[in-house]
């Protein structure tokens, strides 16, 4: 069973079903996906002649294989990596194949050559080359590998595949935020709230990332337009250990361009880290331990010269700043992270793994702050705690035959006030947050933010799969998963003021429904089977998959929605009923034809479902709130356990084509049909009201091409580059985009329009200059404008048709360079790393909508306050400094 991190907090039937899940996890839950490949390949002699009964094996490992009578061998389940292959068989020289790379998920295709037939022969070392290009893939699918990492002025999970074709700012190919499962080591460890990833991934424990943009396997679920999966370092059998530390701030002209200060602190952003991997006592078992540090403080600095207490002198418009004058950033985050992880192989047969990964993090956002610049006391700040871990096993049935298992809690406390308890005094003292424009335009002066909310994620998940390999051709697949999210979320505590006499009175109330609700919790079960076939001919690669998903929601609505909440007289009864199960088959295919060895033609197809994030499912699900409920009277939007879950249906289709060793392309056309899509429409009532809720109404489509070009070798350089353009269009970017229409008094009928990430042309190129000991390398953005809505006049209505127009291009440059020393006979890496090279202050974000410019409003007046505020702009250049220790010499 899977250590849970507050038992308490799991009832005794869900704990039940738990284990039960685990006992029955080889026939009702998933693969463990993503974490292994495997090798195929041939053994010949010199004259391409099969040789049957050779040995390969993966040195440094258990994972081996004999050839068969036409000479062929497949080796399953070996984890991402580079590995020797050897290769032997009496008679023939022995030979040894060096950096071969497995991915997850994939298969690498070996060809060994053994020489001669006499009995002594030297030893063959060969280097194996793989092509600038994957051949044999049938859809969209970028795998970095740790080498690449290192090289990249990335520090985190989320900017390794924001530099992926398709992606915009998390957009995969057109598609809303939260429409992609994030994973590690192959298990989900996305929030069910919010359908985000849970967890940030320090850039020193990855193996490899895989970013599908592309259609995906049926094993992958509960994501309409990508995949990303994380494939983590492990033990080692020799003890290794590596430490990291850097420094660095923003440095940018003194000019009034940023129209802030710009005093430099080299110490602004801290990054400590270190890993230790190494072997432990027992026979066959690796550990490996990492831990991070970072603290930042933003470009922006607010200065104290109010205390949230301070007020206003009565009957005056004098100020009454109490302030120490002090500084200290405007927005600022402090964070722990770190890792564990233990690997056995002790047990014959059995690979055990438990791993755990958390971040804690203390954080004050820049979203909205920039209006408390003199009061920083009064802005809300954020607290989270998150962590996933628990098992996973491997039984190695048969050289052809594997069964996996995981099991996972993940669990993330997140929380968002001034002062943790309602009844804080200084909630009195201070008041709400207060703007004065007589001091200063958009100023607050005095009071606190009133937000307080809490969200609560615990989430147990089960995966477990079969896999063999029934025939050389077929790898097959069955499985599935089973998710059992406890979902809290709510306020602790609202602040409302009550007005007695000439008296204003701050009230609390906790868990007061129907006006009031306090934190509530909710616990659907989502699950899911599948069965996935990998045919690999040498001239024809077919995957075919069928995944079945499921959807219990465990909730209640009223059977009659237009009286729901029972309270109108003379209108039918209505009464709770509950929401219905849900069950849906999606159908994958994915096609590769190889031409030789040097090009190929894909194509793919398949239906892709999302149910909606369950904050829009139970956010005030509870319709008893509408007992009192009025024509004319805007409630709010309501949320709906009834949803169907979103789909996409996606093509695709390319060309692949390696030019030679070192230079290939890709080139894939693709289009998404996008149905069901989250929405809102409104119910009437009998008594003449009516109300929002969510249903899935929205809909669009996306059509776009990719192109990609890889050049591993011109002399000491390296490039890599990629193209796309899509034109994305819908009836709403966001799902309460028609409910906003309507409150504004705009037209709220359904018509197709731009999405507000619609970014037509994206370009990202990868640069670099190596040499032994030493490397410079270079990202290159370049994006063209995204859509926004013109203004002819200043005023309400003057808007022109959603999404008519669009902002500047914009481009940003990356740097990244390293040197290798000796200090005492150890190897020593110093690097440095450039963010925003020339100092962008416009890449995509604001722009005025009188002008589509970010630098000048045509109407000053109206537009003053965000005309002073700094945070529109693109932060400034950011430079760090660091360096890298590591246990081998190099």
């Amino acid at each position: 069973m899977i250590p849970r991190l507050d038992p308490g907090r799991l009832p005794r039937g869900r704990f039940a079903l738990g284990i039960l899940g685990l006992l029955l996890g080889s026939g009702a839950t998933d693969v463990l996906a993503g974490t292994t490949g495997r090798i195929l390949g041939s053994v010949l002699d010199s004259e391409g002649r099969p040789i049957v009964a050779a040995t390969v094996r993966v040195v440094g490992t258990s994972f081996g294989a004999y050839s068969d009578e036409e000479g062929r061998f497949h080796v399953l389940n070996v984890p991402s990596g580079v590995y020797e292959i050897g290769v032997n068989r009496l008679g023939y020289g022995a030979t040894v194949i060096r950096e071969v790379l497995v991915s997850a998920d994939e298969t690498t295709n070996l060809e060994v050559r053994m020489p001669g037939e006499a009995v002594e022969v030297e030893e063959v070392v060969v280097t194996a080359t793989r092509p600038p290009v994957e051949i044999r893939r049938t859809s969209s699918k970028a795998t970095v590998t740790s080498r690449d990492i290192e090289a990249l002025p990335v520090q985190e999970l989320s900017d390794i595949v924001d530099l992926q074709a398709g992606v915009v700012d998390g957009h995969f190919r057109g598609g809303r935020i939260g429409e992609v499962q994030y994973q590690v080591d192959g298990v989900s460890v996305n929030n069910a709230f919010n359908n985000e990833s849970s967890l940030k991934i320090d850039r020193s424990l990855l193996q490899e990332v895989q970013v599908i943009s592309g259609t995906f396997d049926a094993e992958y679920g509960q994501a309409m337009s990508g995949v990303v999966n994380a494939v983590l370092k492990q033990g080692t059998p020799d003890f290794r250990w590596e430490a990291e530390a850097l420094v660095g701030g923003y440095f940018y002209p003194e000019s009034n361009d940023r129209i802030v200060d710009d005093p430099i602190d080299p110490t602004d952003i801290q990054n400590y880290q270190v890993t230790l991997r190494g072997p432990l006592p027992l026979k066959s078992t690796y550990f490996l331990v990492n831990a991070r540090r970072s603290t930042f403080d933003d470009y922006i600095t607010a200065e104290r010269r109010f205390r949230p207490s301070d007020d206003v002198a009565p009957g005056t418009a004098d100020f009454l700043p109490s302030g120490d004058g002090g500084e200290e950033p405007l927005a600022y985050n402090r964070e722990w992270s770190g890792a564990a992880k233990l690997t056995t192989t002790a047990i014959g047969g059995l690979k055990l793994n438990y791993q755990a990964i958390f971040n804690r993090r203390r954080s004050r956002p820049m979203d909205g702050a920039w209006a408390f610049r003199y009061n920083p006391e009064g802005l809300s700040k954020q607290r989270e705690f998150s962590v996933a871990h628990g098992f996973d096993a491997t039984w190695t049935v048969s050289p052809t035959t594997y069964w996996d298992l995981s099991g996972r809690q993940n669990y993330l406390n997140y929380e968002d006030f001034v002062y943790e308890s309602a009844w804080d005094p200084r909630y009195d003292e201070a008041g709400p947050a207060l703007p004065d424009d007589r001091y200063e335009p958009g100023a607050v002066v005095q009071g606190v933010e009133f937000t307080r909310f809490r969200q609560v994620t615990d989430n147990l998940l089960l995966k477990s799969s079969l896999v063999s390999q029934i025939t050389p051709e077929h790898l097959v697949k069955v499985g599935g998963e089973l998710s059992m999210p406890h979902v809290e979320f709510g306020t602790p505590g609202h602040l409302v003021y009550t007005q007695v006499g000439q008296q204003a009175i701050l009230n609390r109330y906790v868990d007061r429904p129907p006006d009031y609700p306090g934190v509530r919790d909710y616990e659907p079960v989502l699950g899911a089977a599948f069965l996935q076939d990998q045919m690999e001919w040498p001239d024809l690669i077919v995957r075919a998959g069928l995944r079945l998903e499921y959807f219990n929601a465990k909730a209640y609505l009223p059977s009659d929605l237009s009286n729901p909440a029972n309270t109108i007289a003379g209108a039918p009864e209505s009464h709770p009923v509950a929401v219905p199960r849900k069950a849906y088959l999606s159908p994958r295919l994915g096609v590769s034809y190889p031409i030789e060895d040097y090009a190929a033609i894909h194509f793919s197809y398949g239906h892709f479902r999302q149910f909606p994030a369950l904050t829009d499912m139970y956010s005030k699900a509870d319709y008893s709130e509408l007992a009192t409920l009025q024509a004319g009277v805007d409630p709010g939007i309501f949320g709906n356990p009834d949803l169907e879950p979103e789909l996409t249906v996606q093509y695709e289709i390319g060309f692949t084509h390696a030019l030679d060793e070192n230079l290939g392309y890709d080139v894939t056309i693709f289009y998404k049909d996008i149905r069901d899509l989250l929405g809102i429409e409104y119910i009437p009532t009998y008594n003449d009201a009516r109300y929002p809720r969510f249903t899935n109404t929205d809909f669009g489509d996306v059509l776009g091409t990719t192109f990609s070009l890889e050049h591993r070798e011109l002399g000491p350089l390296r490039l890599a580059l990629d193209y796309s353009w899509q034109r994305g269009i819908g009836n709403a970017s966001d799902p309460e985009e028609t409910y906003n229409r309507e409150e504004a008094g705009e037209d709220a009928r359904p018509r197709l329009v731009p999405f507000d990430w619609d970014q037509r042309h994206t370009f990202n190129a990868t640069v670099s200059w190596n040499r032994p000991g030493a490397s410079i390398s270079s990202v290159i953005r370049l994006g063209s404008g995204r859509p926004f809505t013109p203004v002819l006049d200043s005023g309400f209505g003057n808007g022109l048709e959603k999404n008519a127009d669009r902002k500047p291009y914009g481009m940003l440059v990356d740097l990244r360079g390293h040197q290798d020393v000796r200090i005492g006979g150890r190897g020593v890496q110093f690097f440095a790393r450039v963010f925003n090279v020339f100092d962008t202050r416009y890449f995509g974000d604001h722009v005025f909508a009188s002008t589509g410019t970010t630098e000048y409003s045509r109407f000053p007046f109206a537009d003053r306050i965000t005309l002073a505020d700094p945070t529109r702009f693109k932060p400034p250049r950011k430079v760090e400094i660091g360096i890298r220790l590591d246990s081998e010499v190099w």
